[in-house]
């Protein structure tokens, strides 16, 4: 169990968010608390989000395909074979 003293204005505050988010001081000092902790823990990319990249997706890529006006001459190319 936690036990914390706030000042008035504080005290306030907290009142007005409670009210307004219709919840306990529980509920959102555990809500904050993980908001806090997710802001500390580094950000996963897409690609890591979804699993990781695919095997062999460029195995057969150039190496200056991810450049921008390459990629944008491959991706007409793709379009205009199709």
């Amino acid at each position: 169990m936690l036990s914390i003293n706030l000042d008035r204005e504080t005290e306030s505050y907290l009142a007005e968010i409670i009210a307004q988010e219709n919840s306990t001081s529980e509920e959102l000092l555990k809500k904050l608390i993980y908001q806090h902790w997710q802001t500390l823990k580094p950000r996963q990319t897409l690609a890591q989000r979804k699993g990781g990249h695919p095997k062999n997706l460029l195995q057969d890529a150039d190496p200056d395909a991810s450049l921008r006006e390459n990629s944008k001459q491959i991706v007409d190319a793709r379009i205009t074979t199709r």
